[in-house]
């Protein structure tokens, strides 16, 4: 039986699951996709019989039909500068047929895949997957979703401090929003609408799924968004922490209900007592959480790959 990585080789995350397969001597291959446009695979699809195929590599040729577990952490082969037009049509049809697998074979139960780009696609629109989070059991913060100045303004002077950040999937950082200081600023909601929300008070906490395994890490600082302290001159400091039983257990319905069987839920104990769900990232990148606390996540994806 063999396991798919299916990413950049020198990418933390890839690496740890590989060298945690690695040191459980399960068999494993590295679909690098930068060499899009070299690899080859051959997808078939009968009816009545399993999917089947073959996918090869510069390093090693799979048979679809023993692959039993997938890890997706893809780029767009268009991301990658020097390819010819050839090439990048070679390479998109490349990543098509390779996702068309991790969807089929996930979907068979045959296959552990985490996650399908399917499923992943719940956090492209951060505000539809907080109507999922709520079913959940989680509270989610006071939210405006404005083009409106004027709006905004009133939202900021009812709710108190706000935060602003993307409504997409795509990574942005959270920043305070300062009524005084960027009023000059608000005439640009009219190209695009800006997620408002109140500012919590608490810890954050961030909460990994492994099919039903938890592993969750307090963070301290007084950084906006913790993920970029350093940037602003400050700190964060990690610790792995115990989750209340009824929480890790919500956690590990909501990601089990958007299909991510591996996940990345990132909440605020706030001091009255809500726990806030942020978002589901759908594809974490857990390697610092993993340094930081020796919390064993690469372990955990690679058991249960090879579960």
């Amino acid at each position: 039986m063999t396991v798919l990585l299916w990413g950049l080789p020198d990418e933390s995350p890839i690496q740890l699951v590989a060298t945690a397969l690695a040191a459980r001597g399960a068999d494993f291959a590295v679909v690098d996709c930068r060499a899009a446009a070299r690899d080859t695979i051959e997808l078939l699809l009968n009816p009545g019989t399993d999917l089947d195929g073959v996918l090869r590599t510069r390093d090693r040729t799979v048979e679809l039909a023993r692959v039993t577990g997938v890890y997706l952490r893809p780029v767009e082969p268009e991301l990658f500068p020097g390819l010819t037009p050839p090439e990048l049509a070679r390479a998109r049809r490349f990543c098509d047929a390779l996702t068309c697998f991790t969807e089929l074979t996930g979907l068979s139960g045959r296959c552990r895949v985490a996650n399908r780009l399917s499923a992943m696609g719940s956090n492209v629109s951060k505000p539809y997957q907080a109507q999922l989070i709520t079913r959940h059991g989680f509270a989610t913060p006071e939210t405006l979703i404005s083009s409106d100045p004027a709006e905004v303004l009133a939202f900021a002077a009812s709710r108190g401090p706000l935060v602003y950040k993307s409504i997409s999937g795509v990574r942005s950082i959270v920043t305070a929003f300062d009524p005084a200081a960027d009023t000059g600023r608000l005439a640009r909601l009219r190209w695009c609408p800006v997620q408002f929300q109140e500012r919590l008070a608490g810890p954050d906490v961030r909460v990994h799924v492994v099919g039903d395994r938890v592993f969750a890490t307090e963070i301290t600082t007084t950084a906006v968004d913790y993920r970029y302290a350093r940037q602003d001159g400050t700190s964060a400091s990690l610790r792995a922490c115990d989750l209340d039983p009824d929480v890790a257990a919500r956690c590990v319905e909501l990601a089990a209900a958007l299909q991510l069987p591996f996940a990345g839920i990132d909440l605020k104990l706030v001091p009255d007592g809500r726990v806030v769900c942020f978002e589901v990232n759908p594809s974490p990148g857990f390697t610092w959480f993993e340094q930081e606390t020796g919390q064993p996540i690469a372990a955990a994806v690679a058991g249960w790959l090879t579960s």
